[in-house]
């Protein structure tokens, strides 16, 4: 027996026996709610013993038998009731807990957060993804669904392009592209205002103005999606309907994935530039610090911009080299990988400037703890087969948070086990058949490449033409050799400019004579502040494809 929590006062289980009701009583039920009918299995034992059992314990019993795979309307209302009038906590089961959880979620009805429903039931080990167009009519029994030839989700740097490449190739195109936020930020810039060379105004721009102005733009979150219906479902319940969805929601940085790391960002010495409003202060701190022990760590793979941890360090040594401090400063890198970069062509270049600032290299590190006020960090070190904890002090901390998939996402039955948005890494094409009509770019997928905006820059033009390759009737789908680019800057003027694909093939954009990207190159650094950001906003979002053309397999 074990009995899953979703809340502080519900559990659900599988099937318990009486012996197993002292131990539900130690746990402080106080009522307990069987759904499995008598006699369904020959080992199963009846309703009259665990009543029994109950009793001696005081803790009530209800009994509603719902058959396997035909929970009811009418059921969930009951369910509804018997929770509403009974004591807390309260744990119900069936032969394995599914039943008891759908009577669960049926009976919150719209009253609930179908997001974390959904993602609580999964984390729990119980899909219920088939009760989505059960919740919705619920919800809205009389409310019609809005319909758009391509539904996009998310409007980053991935689906602003995406719909624009889309729009460049058929005008007439009905889109409608789903976000809440307000503000649209080139995340790239990040590291150069935690360097002290951009303002974090000219890495925010309104979303409004950037949203192709023939793009219906829906602000509202994604709640679930119901892809056997071909829905989004977004907060409220509210249905969308599509003939081709295009998931490119980013992903979600785990804040609170660090013990400790919530409470003291911003202040004591901790900061990120993985976040707008603090990397001002990740410049302040590298400013104001002359002498003491600054950290950099980076967490498992994968991130956004695998290569913006060791960026941030290596500004920071640049500052401090040309202001005559770096010698009274000591630098530690902890990489939970093994080895510095992935790619292994760009590391001679970037291990020159890990011996020139004098860094202190520690990998299989992985941070798990900040006491800001104590300014102490914790990391969790790991040797072959074991694993310890090891504590070090510090004056300035830049962290960067653990990465998964946002939480709708997740809770979907569109991901791999890891999470991520599951597609055939060649077409961006979802990997199960049954959903053909769905295709994903940008961070929040799990093919192996570099989560970075310049692979969203190449992926939006290759999306584009299969979706409508796709609408069309064609299965000849253009191919994404998994293309992405990390500007490595390693100090103020030079960036070492690693460009590759999958498996870690060089994929340079430029001639050798041109541009050397194994080398740190002033080319490279007036290519990262001067020529990117235009474009991106000037033509990446605007459907603008240099440097890009897709490819068929056949070409």
């Amino acid at each position: 027996m074990q009995l899953k929590q979703l809340n502080a006062e519900f559990l659900v289980s599988e099937q318990i026996t009486a012996q197993d009701v002292r131990a539900i009583a130690v746990q402080g039920v106080k009522t307990i709610i069987c759904n499995r009918p008598d006699g369904e299995g020959a080992d199963q034992p009846n309703i009259i013993e665990i009543q029994q059992a109950a009793e001696q314990q005081g803790i009530t019993v209800e009994y509603l038998p719902v058959t396997s795979g035909q929970v009811t309307d009418e059921q969930a209302q009951a369910f509804r009731m018997m929770y509403q009038n009974a004591k807390k906590p309260l744990l119900a089961f069936c032969r394995t807990g599914t039943r008891s959880i759908t009577l669960w979620a049926l009976s919150q009805g719209r009253e609930q957060n179908l997001e974390q429903t959904l993602l609580t039931a999964k984390t729990l080990g119980y899909n219920l993804q088939g009760i989505v167009p059960r919740v919705l009519k619920q919800a809205n029994p009389q409310s019609s669904t809005g319909k758009y030839t391509v539904v996009i989700v998310g409007a980053g740097a991935a689906g602003i392009s995406v719909a624009a490449s889309l729009l460049s190739r058929q005008a007439d195109l009905d889109i409608a592209i789903i976000d809440p936020a307000d503000i649209h930020y080139y995340q790239p810039g990040w590291t150069m205002v935690g360097g002290g060379i951009f303002s974090p105004e000219k890495t925010a721009r309104q979303m409004r103005k950037l949203i192709p102005q023939k793009v219906k733009w829906i602000q509202h979150a994604v709640a679930a999606f119901d892809p056997e219906n071909k829905q989004v479902i977004l907060e409220g319940c509210k249905p969308l309907s599509y003939n081709a969805l295009v998931i490119c929601s980013g992903l979600k940085l785990n804040w609170h994935g660090i013990e400790g790391l919530v409470e003291t960002l911003g202040k004591n010495g901790v900061t990120s530039n993985y976040r707008y409003d603090l990397a001002p202060y990740t410049w302040q701190l590298v400013q104001n610090l002359n002498k003491g022990k600054a950290l950099f760590t980076q967490p498992p793979m994968p991130i956004k911009c695998a290569g913006a941890p060791q960026k941030a360090m290596y500004l920071s040594a640049d500052h401090w080299q040309k202001q005559s401090v770096l010698k009274d400063i000591q630098i530690d890198f902890y990489n939970t990988g093994a080895v510095l970069f992935g790619v292994a062509a760009y590391v001679p270049a970037l291990m020159e400037y890990v011996a020139q600032y004098g860094i202190n290299l520690n990998f299989n590190h992985q941070l798990i703890k900040v006491d800001g006020q104590q300014k102490r960090a914790w990391f969790q070190v790991t040797t072959g087969e074991s694993k310890s904890i090891m504590a070090t002090e510090f004056d300035m901390l830049h962290v960067v948070p653990p990465q998964q998939a946002p939480d709708f996402i997740r809770a979907s039955s569109l991901v791999d086990a890891a999470g991520w948005l599951d597609v055939n890494q060649d077409t961006l094409q979802h990997s199960n058949p049954k959903y053909p009509d769905i295709f994903a770019l940008g961070d929040v997928m799990n093919a192996p490449n570099a989560k970075t905006a310049a692979a969203a820059r190449k992926q939006a033009p290759i999306v584009a033409v299969n979706v409508l390759q796709y609408l069309k009737g064609s299965e000849q789908f253009a191919h994404y050799d998994g293309y992405g680019s990390c500007p490595l800057t390693v100090e103020r003027g030079k960036i070492v400019l690693a460009e590759f694909g999958y498996g870690g093939k060089l994929l340079p954009s430029f001639p050798k004579w041109f541009l050397d990207g194994e080398r740190p190159s002033r080319m490279a650094w007036l290519l990262k502040e001067q020529i990117l950001p235009p474009i991106y906003w000037d033509g990446m979002l605007k459907g603008h494809e240099w440097l890009v053309k897709p490819k068929f397999k056949t070409d």
